[in-house]
Formats: C-alpha cells, structure tokens, sequence
C-alpha cells in the first residue's frame, strides 16, 4: 500500500482552480519532487498532506486514513509522524538554534530534559550543525537556517518531512547541500520526502521520482532518467524552459 495517496483531488480559491483532479502516490522510503510552474499547485498539494487545507472534492489518504474525514485523534497520530520545513526555514529569532529545534519536543511532549537534549544533538548532528547550536538565527547562513528548519522537523523522530522549496533564495553550492541532506536522510533514516521545488536540475540529481503538476494536474511522475527522456510535450515544453532554451 503507498504511503500517502492522492484521488482525483480538487481544490478552488475564490473561484480558481488550483488543483483539478489530481492523482498520484507517494511510497514509503522515496524521495519525491514536485515540480511544474508557479502558481500551480505544487504548495497547496503539501498543506493536503497534513490537513491544513482539505479538498473540495477527492481524498487524500495517508496510510489508508483518508486525513479530511479522520478523527481528531488520527489526525494527531498523523502530524506526529511528518516534519514541515517552510521556505523560511521559521525559525524564531529570540531563540538560539538548539533552542529552536527543541520547541516541538517542549511544547507536544512531556519528555524528560535529558532525552529531549539527546534528541535535539541527534539532529544537529544528521544536519550537520552541531557546532552552531549555541548561536541565534541572525548569527547564522540562510543556508544554515535551513538546516536548523530541517533539524527541527526531524527531531519528533518523523518518518516524512514535507520540505516547500528548501533552497529558495540559496546560492548554488548550498542548495546542493541541501540536497544532500535530503538524501542523507533518506538513506540513514529511511525518511519518505516530498520536496516543492523550482531547481529541476538539482531535483533531477536527489529525487527517486519526479512529478510535474501544471494547471492542477499530474502530467509525468516518474524516475530522473525516464523524465528526462520524455517525450510527453508538457514535460519537453517545461525541460527546454527551465534549460532557457524557450
């Protein structure tokens, strides 16, 4: 059974059609980037996941629990399970980093003082930012920023982290960082990833499989090889653009 599952979904804002039918799976343990033009759904689609916005019409099942009819109780077990990590990384400013990723472990849990500090070193560590645990957000990157995001989104021990666009407004070298945290992750937490992205390039390198939604719908989802050889004329059209060949 997939791990997360999308039927025929649909989704308006003031009339617009943001997501209009849209179907695909999500397996355990993979890395999926969605990808397709702005405005098209692609954020929408994660604030699904974990029933921020719920759909006019379809489901979206999460371990065969549709999540928008789900108890209150369910939906709880749900959130427990995925980490969020926003653009902004949403770190608060008057707090240091270490601080930072242990909010969710103080505020959602009664966890004794020494297993919540194992917890939040662990996660530093896998994100590579043990050593700025001490410092404030304006004393660090953006980069680094959205390293202590996705530490903070790891530490409740998550087995899917939704990540929307991890390395909007990063230079080159660290999105790729970024990138390989993803598939660090991935492969020593076995970590499901559902990653928004505009980087096609880089999404073409770390994802196991890519899907390209426009105009609300699922066009192409399939693995970094076979899209890249598409011939589906949607897919050519959004290749060649993102190549500046248009």
């Amino acid at each position: 059974m997939s791990l997360v599952v999308f039927e025929n979904v649909k989704k308006q804002f003031s009339g617009r059609k943001v997501l209009d039918g849209l179907s695909f799976t999500i397996e355990k343990g993979e890395v999926l980037a969605l990808v397709g033009p702005s405005g098209t759904g692609k954020s929408v689609t994660l604030k699904h996941i974990v029933r921020l916005l719920e759909p006019d019409s379809g489901r979206v099942l999460v371990d065969g629990v549709d999540v928008a009819a789900c108890s209150r109780r369910e939906l709880e077990s749900i959130r427990r399970r995925v980490g969020y990590l926003f653009q902004s990384g949403a770190l608060l400013a008057w707090m240091t980093v270490e601080e930072n990723v242990s909010l969710p472990l103080r505020e959602c849990t009664d966890m004794p003082e020494d297993e919540i500090d194992r917890r939040v070193a662990a996660a530093l560590e896998a994100v590579e930012l043990a050593d700025a645990a001490e410092k404030y957000p304006a004393e660090i990157s953006g980069g680094m920023q959205k390293r202590a995001g996705l530490a903070r989104a790891i530490v409740r021990d998550s087995d899917v982290i939704l990540y929307d666009e991890p390395t909007s407004g990063l230079d080159p070298v660290t999105s790729i960082t970024i990138h390989r945290l993803i598939r660090k992750l991935n492969r020593d937490l076995g970590i499901t990833s559902v990653v928004v992205t505009h980087d096609l390039q880089g999404a073409l390198g770390f994802a196991d499989r890519l899907l390209l939604v426009k105009d609300g719908k699922a066009v192409e989802c399939s693995a970094p090889a076979e899209f890249a050889a598409s011939e589906n004329p949607v897919v050519r059209e959004f290749l060649a653009a993102m190549k500046g060949e248009l």
